[in-house]
């Protein structure tokens, strides 16, 4: 398999203000949610959170609405600041806003990350990473192409693998496969396609994210 070079920015990419309240507008994450919508996706997608601008920690969420000229509906998160945002055509010709106000924080701004759902231990088999590496470098191909531009595709960086977190310290050996702590990195060759090898993990699976190699 052929890697692709991608974009950083894409991977993990933000955007804010100095002021109370975060406000945003509902066209760029539209956009890259329909990106995902239109691809054939079991583990990948595009998620946003709401961090502090300097801790990189999430901001803790007061309240949060969608608001257009003719309405305002209640925005959906998680703890970890995770917003929830829908896929509405509707909305995006409505020129919708996205508005957040932080509990404390006085700026917060948005972090745009690639990774997995739905992915866990039981999928921890070659032929389940080399699957879902396959999807990343796809997505963040087709977020490039539509942000970015294959015209600066020979200066972006090159997606390795997978990385991995669990919700505590593992210690898996092998080839391509480094473990640092509850982090491991899985460097996916072609070979791994149709290789139904597990790799037994007791911890938890917390996250998946695309390795960059920067």
């Amino acid at each position: 398999m052929k890697n692709r070079i991608l974009p950083l920015l894409l991977l993990s990419s933000s955007f804010g203000c100095f002021a109370e309240e975060f406000v945003a507008s509902y066209e760029g994450f539209y956009d890259r949610l329909k990106v995902v919508k239109k691809g054939d996706f079991e583990f990948a997608r595009v998620n946003f959170y709401l961090v502090e601008g300097e801790s990189k920690q999430p901001c803790t969420i007061a309240e949060g609405n969608i608001v257009t000229e003719q309405a305002s509906m209640s925005l959906h998160y998680t703890e970890k600041a995770q917003l929830m945002l829908p896929i509405d055509e509707k909305l995006d010709k409505d020129k919708a806003v996205v508005v957040v106000k932080p509990e404390t924080a006085t700026y917060c701004e948005i972090k745009i990350q690639i990774e997995s759902a739905h992915f866990e231990n039981q999928h921890l088999t070659k032929q389940k990473l080399y699957q879902l590496h396959t999807e990343f470098e796809t997505l963040l191909s087709d977020l490039s192409g539509v942000f970015v531009g294959k015209l600066l595709s020979f200066m972006l960086p090159e997606q390795k693998g997978v990385t991995v977190e669990f919700a505590n310290n593992v210690a898996l050996s092998g080839e391509g496969v480094s473990c640092e702590l509850n982090r491991c990195r899985f460097h996916v060759s072609d070979s791994w396609e149709n290789d139904n090898t597990r790799f037994n993990v007791l911890s938890d699976l917390i996250s998946v994210k695309p390795w960059i190699e920067k």
